[in-house]
């Protein structure tokens, strides 16, 4: 090699070598001047002290609970191990961005302003706080024990005893969801319903003998379900103004109110968890596990009477759906038994159940005008 040969490679290695350190520079410059996205004073985990040592209304607002009620729950997720810190997130934390989420149908932008940590670090801890909370439904969802007279129809002399035998009610008290092929839109109510009954891995409550659910009239009039008469005023508007088949019409009035009773829980409950109303697109098993966990948390927190409290001062401006149409029907609390029913008006076992509507009809229509 002659020397300009040699002079020519010295001059390209001095030129790829200022070309390298140039591009390192600018990299680093970028980085430099680059806006941080998270740069909030407070971090997550200063929120979550903000909020535990603030106002009580504000972690009310926040958690839809209570400050004692957050911490005992906080406490049993991680003590039972199901929630445990990790180096940057809290279990407080975990917990709070999962309530967050649930408690505002807030969107995971949303939770990633107010938290300050990254999309992916919210969605991780909301599906880990989601599945703990779910797996503590077997202590927190029970069914009521079917063989007692629940004390909103004992004590009313419009519902007992013409409906002892009710334990519950079916109607379309939907939650929404984001679903596939096969169950897009609504699905009618009696195809959920016969989908619930018929898959044993469902564990559907059956009723024990005597006893059934109210249903609306999607449903049909058999087994355990007790449905209104087809073609004749229904709803608790349309009742008010009787006239036409005064027995049906009676009938369909008190089956009516006292199934309107029964869902003001779910009216709350909704009211309590916006995701309910406006499901965001999460996988369809994590939105099946959303309103068990909600309804687990629901529970929860009516055993605290602070956060019952808080609830009636506090009050709700940005939901208006928890009422129904019967304003004089009280509420239902949870899990309230009373004590053994009588059998004045139990299905007989071998009569069907529209014969045994057209039983309970004709009870009322007496005892309405004895």
């Amino acid at each position: 090699m002659d020397v300009g040969e040699s002079g020519n490679a010295d001059y390209f290695d001095d030129l790829t070598f200022w070309w390298l350190f140039f591009g390192m520079f600018y990299q680093q410059l970028k980085k430099r001047h680059r806006a941080i996205r998270y740069n909030s004073i407070l971090t997550g985990d200063d929120r979550v002290m903000e909020f535990l040592h603030g106002h009580w209304e504000r972690i009310f607002n926040r958690t839809r609970m209570s400050r004692d009620c957050f911490v005992w729950l906080s406490s049993i997720l991680e003590q039972t191990g199901r929630l445990t810190p990790s180096r940057a997130v809290s279990v407080e934390e975990q917990l709070m961005i999962f309530l967050f989420v649930v408690g505002h149908g807030a969107s995971n932008r949303n939770a990633q302003e107010t938290w300050q940590r990254s999309g992916s670090t919210i969605s991780k801890y909301f599906g880990i706080v989601l599945e703990a909370i779910f797996n503590m439904s077997g202590e927190y969802i029970r069914a009521p024990n079917m063989n007692n007279v629940h004390h909103t129809i004992r004590y009313n002399n419009r519902f007992y005893p013409y409906f002892q035998g009710c334990v519950g009610a079916i109607d379309g008290t939907h939650v929404s969801a984001c679903v596939g092929a096969g169950w897009e839109g609504s699905a009618h109510d009696a195809r959920v319903l016969e989908h619930a009954i018929s898959e044993p891995q469902n564990s559907f409550p059956f009723p024990p003998p005597g006893k059934y659910y109210l249903v609306d009239s999607g449903y049909a009039n058999k087994g355990y379900f007790l449905a209104p008469y087809w073609g004749t005023n229904y709803h608790l508007r349309d009742c008010r103004r009787l006239g036409g088949d005064r027995k049906k019409e009676q009938f369909n009035y008190r089956h009516a109110s006292l199934r309107n009773a029964i869902e003001r829980t779910f009216g709350i409950w909704k009211k309590r968890f916006p995701i309910l109303r406006s499901m965001h697109q999460f996988p369809l098993d994590k939105q099946a596990m959303i309103p068990v966990a909600c309804a687990v948390l629901h529970n929860f927190i009516r055993m605290d009477l602070a956060s019952v409290a808080q609830d009636h001062i506090a009050g709700d401006e940005d939901d208006d759906d928890a009422s129904s149409e019967d304003d004089d029907v009280a509420a239902v609390p949870d899990r309230v038994d009373v004590g053994e029913s009588s059998s004045q008006v139990n299905i007989p076992h071998d009569m069907d159940m529209g014969a045994f509507r057209d039983y309970v009809r004709d009870c009322i229509h007496e005892g309405t005008s004895g």
